[in-house]
């Protein structure tokens, strides 16, 4: 299962994080976010120890995806070093997901 992150632990979690971080902003009314979910999870257990993969419910934490400028979910973006080297909104295939990660790797 994908890491739960919330505003609290997003920057000790994300931006402070030595390997690369994919971070999932969604909400549990959002029908296209419910197809990328279980993506994400299985990304999650793949890349376990190579990369951090997080979620962030948009509806309890709303500080990081503003700041992000997160205007459509679901929105996956890929962090490097606290900076933002990817960003995918809306559904895609598993591996343009996995290729994002596999590049930093």
């Amino acid at each position: 299962m994908a890491l739960e992150i919330t505003d609290a632990t997003f920057e000790e979690q994300v931006l402070n994080s030595d390997k690369p971080v994919m971070v999932d902003f969604w909400a549990a009314w959002c029908g296209p976010c419910r197809m990328v979910g279980p993506i994400i999870d299985e990304i999650s257990t793949e890349y376990d120890g190579k990369a951090v993969v997080g979620k962030v419910d948009v509806d309890a934490n709303q500080e990081f995806a503003a700041k992000y400028g997160v205007r459509n979910i679901p929105t996956v973006l890929v962090f490097q070093n606290g900076e933002v080297v990817g960003r995918q909104v809306g559904v895609a295939p598993k591996n343009a997901y996995s290729e994002a990660l596999d590049a930093l790797l």
